[in-house]
């Protein structure tokens, strides 16, 4: 764990006690803070309580003896309008901020100082988990004490305190962006942009600004790598003229920076293109996004590992990423891909662009837009088994373009997939779930719905077996 001492002697208040929420509470009393906390549940509260905070309803806060509040990602902090409790803050003049802050005001108060462990930041809409894994695989291979968290994994508070050669390679949502004001990452990278939680921002505009702060946080001595495939991140990328950052392609070839061209990955950071590797050769990262990601991590570690065939052999033996394009059994010949981190329609197109031949498991709470977008890959789709609160709206957009079925349960959907695809005369068909919906109807999270269909998957591979 990681002590934050910023607030020793000092009363905060935590609202929202989950993962980020219990970690700031246990790194804040170890650290000699006062906590107070709450959180509308009651199995929350209890946790908050073990963790070491006074648990508080929040309307009976003293608010002018507290110094700061730290507030979880999830509660809404500028749209569609802000939490009670951060109006009550802002009225109190409290500040408001993150987990992520106080590992940031921890790890370097002072941005400028040196000789701490280094940061690296990766944001993004789609492929930051994966490309954050894939840094912390690299940079492990190569000899360096890696802490991996934020957004992915662990809380950043649960991380180990910096040892010799501790690099921290965070991945950071928007909201936990916003409550991170201080946070000056040695190393930021940003994968994409695509409309995404643009309730919980209000629009496009305001959403690739936090992005940007991000990319903009990064002191002058540091190195930043944007993709420059998509126009709202291209704008950022032009925003930063005169600093050093890498532009990164998949598709075009640059005269200076990072890109993949016909599967292989190239460095023109400083002279002519240089081949580094030949992306077919990493079996865990197909299709064009997962080059997209492999160029992005070569980029964040080539700062510290020099040598680029250290980073190639290490990127070809990463072995994946759990929930998302992840394979979990086979039966016969239909193979199952667990993508659950797919929660939106750009990040499920991924997927339906590798597999040919798809029995499309897809729904839950859905998000701005639908699966509209997807129609091109519906060609793809044998057929689709919906579920969750989206099945009537993603039925619409399918109707006359796909073969759907109201599957209802992801249970059922699973049953009724593998069904149809051993009987299906595909060489190698796919059981796909890729849901483009977030996980909040029906699960928890989405590593809880991918956890379900690993399970579902399971149960159907020792039936056969018993058959």
């Amino acid at each position: 764990m990681i002590i934050s001492h910023a607030f020793a002697g000092k009363k905060v208040a935590v609202f929202g006690l989950a993962r980020t929420g219990l970690s700031a509470i246990a790194s804040l009393a170890a650290g000699g803070a006062e906590v107070i906390a709450w959180d509308d549940n009651s199995a929350a509260r209890d946790l908050g309580g073990q963790a070491g905070a006074q648990i508080l309803p929040w309307r009976e806060w003293a608010w002018t003896a507290i110094a700061a509040l730290v507030l979880s990602p999830g509660v809404p902090l500028t749209h569609p309008r802000p939490h009670e409790v951060v109006q009550h803050a802002r009225r109190a003049g409290v500040p408001v901020i993150g987990d992520v802050e106080l590992f940031a005001r921890e790890i370097r108060p002072d941005p400028s100082q040196k000789g701490r462990a280094p940061v690296i930041a990766i944001t993004g809409t789609n492929g930051k988990s994966t490309t954050t894994a894939l840094i912390g695989h690299i940079l492990q291979a190569n000899g360096f004490d890696v802490q991996v968290g934020g957004n992915i994994g662990k809380a950043v508070l649960d991380l180990n305190p910096p040892a010799a050669r501790t690099i921290y390679v965070i991945e950071m949502s928007t909201f936990q962006i916003d409550l991170a004001p201080g946070l000056h990452p040695d190393v930021g990278i940003l994968s994409n942009l695509s409309p995404d939680h643009l309730d919980r921002h209000g629009s496009m505009e305001n959403y690739a600004a936090i992005k940007a702060r991000l990319m903009k946080a990064v002191p002058k001595d540091g190195q930043t790598a944007i993709s420059v495939d998509d126009d709202h991140s291209s704008a950022i990328f032009t925003s930063l003229a005169g600093t050093s950052t890498t532009p990164v392609s998949v598709g075009k070839v640059l005269g200076r920076g990072i890109f993949v061209a016909d599967g292989v990955l190239y460095d023109a950071q400083s002279a002519a293109a240089v081949r580094v590797l030949a992306l077919n050769e990493a079996k865990a990262l197909p299709g064009v996004h997962n080059w997209q990601n492999a160029a992005l991590a070569y980029a964040a570690t080539k700062v510290f590992v020099k040598d680029p065939r250290a980073i190639a052999a290490a990127i070809v033996s990463f072995p994946g990423l759990a929930h998302r394009m992840e394979s979990v059994g086979a039966i016969g010949k239909v193979r199952f891909i667990n993508d659950s981190k797919a929660t939106n329609a750009d990040a499920a197109a991924k997927a339906l662009s590798v597999y040919p031949d798809i029995f499309w498991i897809a729904g839950g709470k859905p998000k701005e837009g639908g699966i509209v977008t997807l129609v091109p890959w519906f060609g793809r789709v044998r057929r689709a088994y919906l579920i969750g609160e989206a099945a009537h709206d993603f039925a619409r957009t399918l109707d006359g373009k796909a073969s759907y079925v109201q599957a209802e349960t992801l249970d059922r959907a699973v049953e009724l997939a593998a069904t149809d695809a051993q009987a299906c005369s595909a060489p190698a068909p796919v059981v796909l779930l890729s849901p483009a919906c977030a996980s909040y109807d029906q699960f928890k999270d989405f590593e809880q719905r991918g956890d379900v269909f690993r399970t579902a998957v399971a149960k159907l591979q020792t039936l056969k077996v018993t058959a």
